[in-house]
């Protein structure tokens, strides 16, 4: 093989503080160039006479600021013609500094890889000049860059080796230039961003290699990208420019059937972005999102032209370079990494753009061989203490659920059988007259607004959302205590232990046992519940109102599900306003704010429990004298035990409350101790208070109240459990003392854990709940009649099917249900008469009695001239009226129900976007990160 040839083009453009360097380091090159040529783009900051200079007047060439990089490399070859059948372009930028060997390693290995077309260096940062910029990039179906790199990763050796890469960049590239000239090197569509991507595209597609050669080294500023010069080649705003390119070449490029595929999730990956880029007050950035789809989708021409201009090789090229692009599982993190980024008040750009791990192949594989599955950042996510913590209790409820798992339809307790979909809910919602029962005007619970959403999310399957909420409620809990206190107990050990011991609390599986929906919800708030409370009163001014429209808008949701959740807050609420009002400016406003916007949020049905304040001890759900205990013991509510179906003993719980009791043998951190032990004393006074107050004649449930109390008990042995180590290391009585401590401590969750797996969920719920209607009842009163239920001494009158979630709980007219209960108890009693045209003139055409069916008062229903048995067996017994039904009439709506809905749904949206993290753009381009100062002594 003859001698290769290396023509050198540096492109210049206001590059001035760097190009020096560049130029220095071109000329202490061990391979000296044959030929070298410079090109300078309208530079204003002295860089062409810097260029002349060094290289001399006829060998640089000065061109338009418009001009691009590939216009510049065009221009230079149009007067240089081919010096040898071997010759090598190698390509500079200004800011782009290689190291003396460079040039000699990139030809060492385009001599030892003869299909190799285009190579290109290591990549390092320009100030910090170990970090990693790019040992080759790869992209995925939405265009998005992946270099492979962890974020700030320092160069150690770890990743050299030459290897296959689907593209390099254009700093330091080097290509053979009769391949640059067969495939018209850079497309002009590209004057800036991803040129190079589709360039290496095309030379991959055409049968070459694209290698990146770790043994030669490069410094690079990427100036253009991080936005450190102004950008004349384009007028369109950098991240826009970066976003369309980048989905041009993929489209460009890929197979027809997986452009289509890539057309849709960018659809769908745009449109997330764009509401996380508002949800973010950034609308700038959200308009270079939609800008840069839109761009594409109004130019098919623009696409079908150079689709044409790469047919050639695409779909034979396709088979190689697929395992080379970002692996499917990458994407998925990407994904959830940017609504990390966003929930932690972070630019939400894709956080994987450079710098995250990728497996590469060494060039010398083969072509078929594919990529290893990208585990590396899986593996780190597992090992996360949150993660595992997470995924114990999940485990733990797993097992302890498995009579519930399986089943078709989970219902029982406090919970109605499950059926209907998210469309379901959502007309129960909205509807102005609900025509159910007897009929109702009044307003739809609030929560079912939020099944409905939750229902959505799950595909329209409203089983899966109240399973997810209900069933995993404990790892649900866990999460939410571990992540909602990171900056309140700052040790990870103890903070994971409050969060294990938080989640397994009696409420939490008392709730599952009894099916209340309600509390499970608010259990797994309660603790985000305290963290925006405490940076509501201690974080800075803008973050702390951000934080109260972020409290209100979730105690909104909990006090939906659990009336008893705004007054049990407001009073914590308004004694911290008054605490620490006269401390920190805001702290009031903010208070008054996170008060305000559940009231605003929930007010017509929140004017109906003021009207009925019974109705505020209650929860969303049936309300059954069953489920709740009549007189709680003392020691239950010293365990944090609210009474009711498939608690704990009293032992179990035991080692926290003594836990508990030994902080405040604590001389030091007083005031921690005192406001923990407070807020413990205030929970369980509420809850004395609630379980001695009786609604609908039965006890109301202090699930709730004792919920706020363990969390102030946790807290504090959380923000306590530091001291510990400092008594053990005393040695003695402290060490044995501090030893016992832990030991009663630890043994909460794990006795609580064991207990639960052992005996299981014991409670009326359970996972097989049988209809509550008779199949020939529904398809009796298919045409709209109404079927009176009979269960022991009560009564319900369905329309037809079961009852969704939130139907048993609407207010009924007192006079129409009166007449139907003395109607009904007629028909019991064998009193005859009217009874059966009573009900006849509601709608009601059948009448069900649920099993088991007493011999007499079957016998009375028979004895009935008015009633006719269809059936009767252990499943139940079902009547017909032989009276003329009377259809019941809709009710008109209230005329302000429409209108509010509206006005709710936007009040919702402004509040959700009142309290959403919000960030000032960095103004860099996707995945390039902000310069970091060089340390000393590196340049």
């Amino acid at each position: 093989m003859t001698r290769p040839l290396v023509t050198v083009i540096v492109v210049a453009h206001d590059g001035g503080r760097w190009l020096g360097e560049t130029l220095r380091a071109l000329a202490g090159q061990s391979r000296r160039p044959e030929r070298v040529a410079g090109v300078d783009n309208g530079s204003r900051d002295g860089s062409a006479d810097l260029l002349a200079q060094t290289l001399g007047p006829s060998n640089v060439l000065a061109l338009p600021r418009s001009a691009s990089f590939g216009d510049a490399v065009a221009e230079v070859l149009d007067k240089l013609p081919p010096c040898g059948q071997n010759e090598w372009l190698w390509l500079l930028h200004d800011d782009c500094a290689p190291d003396r060997r460079a040039l000699e390693a990139l030809l060492t290995a385009a001599e030892q890889d003869p299909k190799a077309a285009v190579l290109g260096p290591k990549l390092r940062d320009w100030l910090d000049r170990r970090r990693l910029l790019e040992l080759g990039v790869t992209v995925g179906l939405t265009g998005r860059r992946d270099t492979g790199l962890e974020p700030r990763e320092f160069d150690q050796g770890q990743h050299d080796g030459t290897r296959e890469v689907l593209s390099v960049s254009t700093a330091g590239m080097l290509v053979r230039r009769d391949v640059w000239e067969r495939l018209g090197g850079l497309d002009p569509l590209f004057p800036l961003f991803r040129d190079d991507l589709d360039l290496c595209w095309r030379v991959r597609n055409a049968g070459h290699r694209v290698l990146a050669v770790t043994s030669a080294v490069a410094w690079h500023a990427e100036a253009a990208a991080r936005r450190r010069r102004r950008i004349t080649v384009s007028g369109d705003h950098p991240r826009r420019l970066d976003r369309r390119n980048a989905m041009f070449v993929i489209m460009a490029n890929l197979p027809f059937r997986v452009m289509l595929w890539a057309l849709v999730r960018n659809l769908a990956g745009s449109a997330l972005r764009t509401l996380l880029f508002l949800l973010g007050k950034q609308p700038a950035n959200a308009l270079d999102e939609m800008v840069a789809l839109g761009s594409i989708l109004v130019h098919p021409f623009r696409l079908l032209k150079a689709r044409r201009a790469r047919r050639d090789g695409r779909k034979k090229g396709f088979i190689r370079i697929k395992r080379l692009l970002t692996p499917p599982g990458g994407a998925y993190r990407r994904l959830t990494d940017m609504v990390q980024s966003f929930l932690a008040g972070e630019t939400p750009v894709d956080s994987t753009g450079r710098h995250h791990h990728h497996h590469h192949h060494s060039a010398t594989e083969d072509d078929e061989a594919s990529t290893p599955a990208d585990t590396g950042a899986v593996k780190g996510f597992l090992r996360r203490p949150g993660v595992v913590l997470m995924l114990a209790l999940a485990v733990i409820s797993l097992v302890a659920e498995r009579s519930l798992l399986g089943g078709d339809r989970l219902g029982g307790g406090a919970l109605v059988p499950v059926t209907g979909g998210a469309g379901d809910l959502w007309r129960f919602y909205t509807e102005g007259f609900h025509d159910i029962g007897l009929g109702s005007t009044d307003w739809a619970p609030p929560y079912v607004a939020l099944l409905a959403v939750a229902s959505t999310l799950a595909l329209g399957k409203t089983w899966l959302a109240v399973s997810v909420l209900l069933l995993g409620s404990v790892p649900l809990a866990g999460a939410s205590a571990y992540l909602a206190t990171r900056h309140i107990i700052p040790a990870v050990p103890a903070r994971a232990w409050a969060a294990g011991t938080y989640a397994l609390l009696p409420v939490a599986t008392g709730a599952i046992a009894a099916g209340r929906l309600g509390t499970a919800v608010v259990f797994v708030l309660v603790p985000v519940y305290a963290a925006l409370g405490t940076t509501l009163l201690s974080g800075e001014r803008r973050r702390a109102r951000r934080a109260a429209w972020a409290l209100g808008l979730l105690l909104a949701v909990g006090t939906a599900f659990v009336p008893l959740v705004y007054p049990l807050f407001a009073v914590l609420g308004v004694l911290a306003a008054v605490a620490y009002g006269g401390v920190r400016r805001g702290v009031v406003t903010s208070m008054a704010v996170a008060l305000a916007v559940p009231v605003v949020l929930l007010f017509p049905w929140l004017a109906g429990l003021v009207a009925d304040p019974g109705r505020i001890l209650l929860e969303a759900g049936l309300h059954d004298p069953a489920l709740v205990e009549a007189g709680l013991a003392p020691e239950s509510l010293l365990a944090l035990s609210p009474g009711g179906p498939g608690l704990p003993p009293f032992w179990v719980t035991a080692g926290l409350v003594v836990t508990a009791l030994a902080a405040l043998l604590m001389r030091r951190q007083r005031m921690i101790v005192a406001i923990g032990w407070g807020v413990t004393l205030y929970g369980v006074l509420a809850a004395i208070l609630v379980s001695r107050i009786g609604v609908e004649g039965a006890r109301a449930w202090p699930g709730v109240p004792l919920a706020f109390a363990g969390t102030g008990l946790l807290v504090l042995v959380g923000l306590t459990a530091h001291r510990l180590a400092e008594l053990r290391a005393g040695g003695g009585l402290r060490r044995l003392g501090a030893t016992l401590v832990v030991a009663a401590a630890v043994s909460t969750p794990i006795l609580a854990a064991g207990y639960w797996m052992a005996y299981g969920v014991r409670g009326p719920l359970t996972g097989d709940a049988p209809e509550t209607l008779p199949a020939l009842a529904t398809w009796s009163t298919r045409h709209g009649e109404r079927t009176l239920l009979i269960k022991g001494h009560a009564f319900t009158v369905l329309h037809g099917r079961t009852p969704l979630i939130g139907e048993a709980e609407l207010p009924v007219a007192s006079e129409g249900r009166t007449k139907v209960a003395v109607a009904a108890q007629g028909l019991v009693g064998g009193r005859g008469g009217t009874d059966a045209a009573t009900l006849a003139e509601h709608g009601i055409a059948m009448v069900a009695v649920a099993a088991p069916v007493p011999p007499e008062l079957a016998r009375s229903l028979d004895s009935q001239p008015s009633l006719e048995r269809m059936s009767l067996s252990e499943a139940g017994g079902l009547w017909r009226l032989a009276e003329p039904v009377t259809r019941v009439a809709a009710e008109p709506a209230d005329v302000l129900h429409t209108p509010w809905l509206w006005a709710q749904g936007a009040l919702a949206l402004i509040v959700l976007a009142l309290a959403t993290p919000g960030r000032r753009e960095s103004g860099a381009v996707e995945g390039v990160e902000a310069p970091v100062p060089a340390p000393a002594g590196v340049r």
